[in-house]
């Protein structure tokens, strides 16, 4: 398995010198047992990361032009041509719009229910496998802060059937645990930085879905009065 992973990370990196002295390393600090659990978390969660990067670029469109083309869509062909409109868009803004233009006909107080119910659907949507994304966080640190504590129990036990204290003696053991706490900080860290990004694609996102909202209604609005379709969105950014 240690050869495995070797193997791919020279092959991502093409640098044998670095990934080597990283494998020793690992192959050093577990000693305990307590390497392999904080690199399963680490692999979760990257993982999970990967996962949630590709949902959001997928969910990601110009929100901008979308706006606009549902506004013409509106004005020209009226509500079935803006709802043809959103259900060939993907991502979360095109699935609101078509939830709240699929209840026009009931009124505006509808259709505002139905974007904010679905706006909601889409929102944990958006935040799911985050909740497993920050167990992983939290847990790599502690796995490699118990692979420190057992390495100096193991130290200490040393010295109690050795019956002295030499830096020898006792140094394997606290080798084990600096390692193990050195593997599990990095692997937070980096999961942190991946949890971090994620959350503020996804706040974004619905930064941006909720102000397209309030620019649907407003054009609902006036399409039931029979004005013109003003697109407010751009005003609105720029206050």
């Amino acid at each position: 398995m240690t050869s495995t992973i070797t193997l791919f990370l020279l092959q991502a990196t093409g640098d044998p010198g670095f990934f080597n002295v990283l494998v020793e390393k690992f192959n050093e600090g577990n000693e305990g047992g307590f390497m392999w659990p904080v690199l399963v978390a680490l692999i979760l969660g990257l993982a999970i990361f990967l996962e949630r990067i590709i949902t959001l670029n997928l969910a990601d469109i110009d929100t901008r032009n979308f706006i606009v083309d549902v506004q013409e869509a509106l004005q020209e062909g009226g509500v079935p041509a803006a709802k043809e409109l959103c259900a060939e868009t993907r991502g979360p803004v095109a699935s609101v719009f078509q939830a709240g233009l699929m209840r026009v006909d009931e009124g505006v107080e509808a259709a505002e229910k139905a974007i904010s119910a679905y706006g909601s659907i889409e929102m944990s949507f958006l935040e799911r496998g985050l909740v497993w994304l920050s167990l992983f966080i939290a847990i790599a640190p502690l796995l490699g802060f118990l692979g420190t504590v057992v390495g100096m129990i193991q130290a200490f036990d040393a010295i109690e059937a050795a019956g002295d204290i030499s830096p020898s003696l006792v140094a394997g053991g606290i080798k084990v645990a600096l390692l193990t706490t050195a593997a599990g900080l990095l692997a937070g860290i980096i999961l942190q930085i991946g949890y971090n990004y994620c959350v503020s694609k996804i706040d974004r996102l619905i930064s941006e879905m909720e102000e397209s909202s309030i620019t649907l209604i407003d054009s609902i609005i006036a399409l039931e009065k029979g004005e013109q379709i003003v697109d407010t969105s751009s005003s609105e950014s720029e206050a």
